[in-house]
C-alpha cells in the first residue's frame, strides 16, 4: 500500500478505537442496576376515563398484578380519573374497597376536578383518600413527558 493510504487507514483505525473508548463498552452501560447496588424505578400513570366496573377491576387488577411483579419499592403508579370513570372514584362506588387497597399499596390516585365540577360533585362525595388535579388530561400529558409510562386498560 502506498504509505499515504497506509496512514489513512491507521487513522481511520484510531478515530474508530478513540470513539469506540469514548462511547464506552455496551455492557458496562448497559449492566444490571442490581449489581451496581441501585434501584431501577419504573414509573406509570394509569388512566381511567370509563364508568364500566369491569374496565375499573380490570385496571385495579393490573395495577395489583405490576405491584406484585416488580415489587412496590420499585415502581410509582399513579391513577388519574376523569370523564365518566369519575363515580367509580367516590366514597361510596362498588369500586370503593378495591381502590382503597390499591392506594394502602402506594398507588397515588387523582380525580379531575374539571370533571367534578361539571357534575356537580365534591370532595365530600369522593374517596377520602384519593387527591386531585385540576384537568386529568393535563396530569397524563405531563406525566408522559417525564417518562411515565402510560396505560389505559
Amino acid at each position: 500500500l502506498p504509505m499515504h493510504r497506509s496512514k489513512s487507514i491507521f487513522s481511520a483505525c484510531l478515530a474508530a478505537i478513540a470513539l469506540f473508548c469514548a462511547v464506552g463498552f455496551p455492557s458496562a452501560q448497559g449492566a444490571d442496576t442490581a449489581e451496581s447496588g441501585a434501584e431501577a424505578k419504573y414509573r406509570a400513570v394509569f388512566q381511567v376515563s370509563d364508568s364500566d366496573p369491569k374496565t375499573w377491576s380490570q385496571a385495579l387488577a393490573n395495577i395489583k398484578n405490576v405491584l406484585n411483579e416488580l415489587g412496590a419499592r420499585h415502581i410509582d403508579i399513579e391513577l388519574v380519573v376523569y370523564g365518566h370513570g369519575i363515580g367509580m372514584a367516590t366514597f361510596d362506588s362498588e369500586v370503593a374497597d378495591k381502590l382503597t387497597d390499591a392506594i394502602a399499596l402506594g398507588v397515588k390516585v387523582f380525580a379531575c376536578e374539571n370533571t367534578m365540577h361539571g357534575l356537580k360533585l365534591t370532595k365530600e362525595d369522593m374517596h377520602p383518600r384519593i387527591g386531585y388535579v385540576k384537568a386529568g388530561v393535563v396530569k397524563l400529558i405531563s406525566r408522559q413527558a417525564e417518562g411515565y409510562a402510560y396505560i389505559k386498560p
